[in-house]
């Protein structure tokens, strides 16, 4: 939609950015038809349209959230592959954790965090119905979560505020609770489903996840946790178990399918939905940014995985890689990991641009040199592949599953003195899944290994690092460093729009 659009990029110029053309031309109080691209017609459907498809941006993107997630982790490496993925050394520096206030990546994703913020507050004005307006803060509350989890600082106008006025700033657990106080005020209000819509269950959700980092949110360098939110993170996943409405899925690799939708709906609690061949974020990225252009479909060769994290799966782990149908006989591709000699669909082995052996090795450096550029690297395809709908892909994105309502009681219990051996039995549910042998006890150590190892490249292993304090910690291409990567740096345009944000420490 066209009005769509206009509303998404115009957002983070009104709430964010400081502009000088835009005072002169806005020298009153603006009215509703000048604001988030309405076109003067307000239609709550129309606006709630802008809001849903505003999170692609933000989340669906190779370069945003889930950069910032998974590209500061064990998990992910964008290495320079001599000319190929430098890209000023962007990536490299998420990794190496050495950004700066002026990354650009970082800055794009604070800035469609707060158009999501500002499209569901401009929402509001227009007499949406109950669920309409309770949708719209359940997605501002989203955002909002994902912004004080990165930056500790979250802007915010009150409904009906003048727009060129300074927005406000909550910071730390004070967003935490504005987060917990919206979603109980908008429970009733949201709808059961499907999961493609916010949801009640994705509110629960949300909130386990608000009670269960409220600790780290405090102090990300020494996490606490209060026996009386791990109580309540417990009480909100027996809610959901206890409805009866989520399975774990058979085949893992279904949640993420074209049409999981359809394949994925005993587990998916909350999508965004992608249409095939129509309307979609760029969840094609998931494939595109890690397959060698070589293969089917021919794709960037840029992202993969660290030896290290692919070597804390057993080798019978179907997680780790798997025969998939529409998939493996199309292109040879198994969903998983793609590691050693690569073969299309009919068993011919694959070559590099060079006409060497396509043969993709553990080994990866930040900065690759040598003849193997195109190699280095374990593959990552968490997304069976969409061939049949071009770039607008048929699989929905993941936001939630209840794995990670199973995950996040069993941590909750460890974390509170509960039951080590339910906080077990939840974690070997979700392992047998995938053909894993049954742990006789759970730690918390274990538990961040199962959590990797259930949930990579989902976009939340930065975290989940960080709440269990191994965040600093060295691995593979990573010194252990400074506290301040704690925190993202707040971008410098942001300082130069808003006093009310202060600099982060450390930058």
């Amino acid at each position: 939609m066209k009005y769509t659009k206009l509303l998404y990029l115009a957002i983070p110029s009104f709430l964010l950015f400081s502009c000088t053309k835009l005072d002169e031309k806005f020298n009153g109080d603006l009215t509703a038809a000048q604001v988030g691209g309405s076109g003067g017609s307000g239609s709550p459907d129309a606006l709630l349209t802008g809001v849903y498809n505003s999170m692609r941006g933000a989340y669906q993107d190779q370069s945003e959230w889930w950069a910032a997630e998974e590209h500061t982790s064990d998990e992910a490496i964008g290495p320079t592959r001599g000319g190929d993925w430098d890209d000023n050394g962007v990536w490299r520096v998420l990794h190496l954790h050495r950004w700066d206030a002026d990354h650009s990546f970082l800055r794009n994703t604070f800035n469609d965090l707060g158009g999501i913020v500002f499209a569901s507050t401009d929402l509001l004005k227009f007499n949406p119905t109950a669920s309409q307006a309770a949708q719209a803060r359940f997605l501002r509350a989203f955002a909002n979560f994902s912004w004080v989890d990165g930056w500790d600082q979250v802007p915010y106008r009150e409904e009906g505020s003048n727009i060129l006025d300074f927005p406000k700033v909550r910071k730390g657990t004070e967003v935490i609770d504005y987060i917990i106080s919206e979603l109980n005020a908008i429970m009733n209000d949201l709808p059961d489903g499907p999961a493609n819509v916010a949801n009640k269950d994705a509110a629960k959700v949300l909130l386990m996840k608000c009670y269960l980092n409220k600790g780290a949110i405090a102090n990300r360098v020494s996490p606490t946790f209060d026996a009386a939110d791990m109580n309540q993170v417990i009480t909100l996943a027996d809610q959901i178990i206890g409805s009866g409405k989520y399975s774990l899925t058979p085949d893992y690799f279904d949640n993420f399918a074209p049409t999981n939708d359809v394949k994925g709906a005993a587990e998916n609690i909350f999508t965004a939905e992608n249409k095939g061949g129509s309307s979609s974020g760029n969840v094609r990225s998931r494939w595109f940014c890690t397959l060698h252009y070589n293969q089917n479909p021919s794709s960037w060769n840029g992202f993969t995985t660290l030896s290290d994290f692919y070597s804390k799966f057993d080798a019978t782990d179907k997680r780790r890689s798997e025969t998939y149908a529409g998939v493996t006989d199309v292109s040879g591709i198994h969903p998983g990991f793609l590691i050693g000699q690569q073969y299309d669909q009919n068993g011919t082995a694959l070559k590099d641009r060079g006409g060497s052996p396509l043969a993709f090795t553990p080994e990866v450096k930040a900065i690759e040199t040598g003849s193997n550029l195109e190699v280095t690297g374990i593959r990552v395809i968490k997304y069976p592949i969409d061939y049949k709908s071009g770039d607008n892909a048929d699989n929905d994105y993941v936001y939630y599953r209840y794995a990670d309502v199973l995950m996040m009681k069993a941590e909750a219990l460890l974390r509170s003195g509960g039951s080590a051996s339910d906080a077990a039995a939840l974690v070997n549910q979700v392992r047998e899944r995938s053909g894993n042998a049954d742990l006789a006890s759970v730690s918390l150590d274990q538990l961040i290994d199962e959590r990797g190892r259930e949930f990579y490249w989902e976009g939340q292993r930065r975290t989940d690092l960080i709440r269990f304090g191994k965040f600093l910690q060295p691995w593979q291409e990573k010194p252990t460093d400074d506290p301040k990567y704690l925190l993202f740096a707040i971008p410098n345009q942001q300082l130069s729009a808003n006093p009310n944000l202060v600099q982060n420490p450390g930058y």
